[in-house]
């Protein structure tokens, strides 16, 4: 016999529709600002009408480029859950390419990490972080929790 999982009562469970809210126009012009007159100086686009070599901080990232120091070009601006949310744009032919670590720094951030994974209690690796908040490995705070009760 197989496992029902349905509602207790026998009826159908009535769906939770959402209801969409009509995306607004106004919000396009209400963005739309390449001189930068109403955004503080700073032109402003809607979302996805940024003009052609204007890039975020993570679409750099992608190109393997970072902002270099340079000021903000433009921002892009859009609603969430009914409030303005704004992300800055960088001009791509600007941006300088990302930093490589030399190898002492990789060495000393796998040092650093290594240091996180190792339990003071026991002094093996856990092979996940530890938590802060135990102080040691979850085995060593069962163990000593266990020896407390």
């Amino acid at each position: 016999m197989s496992v029902y999982y349905g509602p207790r009562n026998g009826k159908r469970r009535a769906r939770r529709r959402r209801h969409r809210r009509a995306r607004s126009v106004s919000h396009f012009w209400e963005f739309f600002d390449p001189s930068g007159s109403r955004h503080g100086g700073l032109p402003t686009y809607p979302w996805g009408m940024a003009p052609e070599g204007l890039a975020t901080k993570r679409q750099l990232l992608a190109l393997e480029l970072r902002p270099g120091g340079q000021p903000i070009a433009a921002q892009i601006m859009w609603i969430r859950r009914g409030k303005p949310v704004f992300a800055y744009l960088y001009r791509v032919d600007r941006a300088k390419p990302k930093r490589i670590p030399t190898l002492a720094q990789l060495h000393a951030i796998e040092k650093a990490l290594q240091a996180r994974r190792t339990c003071p209690v026991c002094g093996l690796d856990a092979g996940y972080t530890i938590p802060t908040s135990l102080g040691c490995c979850v085995d060593c705070y069962n163990r000593l929790k266990g020896e407390a009760v």
